[in-house]
């Protein structure tokens, strides 16, 4: 670590004070030692630089606007990384929202699923009900999220192997229940 930043630990109260009382060069101050990991915090919600960067500068913004709500005697950074990750899910949404506008300015004509659609989709769903949690779980985030294992395994906080053995055992599981729709099918 640099000499100019320091590690993370409780706020100093005299910076925590300085802050809520809206001393400009608190938030500054606030900014050069919690900056990165803000930024941490909005990268892994929405997985691009630059709309972490945004998030990083709306976070200390809407901080610095509700800084006379903060109290000084607890440690800010909790405080901050909670503003950061609304703040990234708002961008995301935002983002997620001008995509479908987009996809929207194109007509798009879908017909109705068939009576045989709409069973398979739901035997694959109660399929997926009966999964274990944890297994349900590394499948929505690497199926249904499009995440890759180490991806997963950061998200869920748990190793990759385990990310990998959970989805190998739950595809296991999903092919021994839904083998008759493959019979139907043929």
């Amino acid at each position: 670590m640099s000499g100019s930043q320091r590690p993370l630990e409780p706020m100093d109260d005299p910076l925590s004070a300085r802050f809520a009382a809206g001393e400009p060069g608190a938030v500054r101050d606030m900014y050069a030692r919690l900056g990165r990991p803000v930024f941490s915090v909005a990268y892994r919600v929405l997985g691009d630089r630059s709309l972490a960067e945004e998030a990083v500068q709306l976070t200390f913004l809407q901080a610095w606007q509700a800084a006379g709500r903060f109290d000084p005697q607890r440690d800010i950074a909790p405080w901050l990384f909670t503003i950061a990750r609304r703040v990234a899910i708002d961008l995301y949404r935002r983002e997620r929202r001008h995509q479908a506008e987009d996809l929207g300015d194109r007509e798009i004509a879908t017909l109705p699923p068939s009576i045989e659609q709409a069973w398979t989709a739901w035997e694959v769903r109660r399929a997926l009900d009966e999964l274990p949690p944890q297994e349900r779980e590394v499948l929505r985030a690497t199926h249904f999220d499009g995440l890759t294992h180490d991806e997963a395994a950061k998200l869920l906080r748990i190793p990759i192997g385990t990310v990998k053995s959970r989805s190998f055992r739950a595809y296991r599981r999903l092919a021994e229940v839904l083998a008759h729709l493959e019979e139907a099918s043929a």
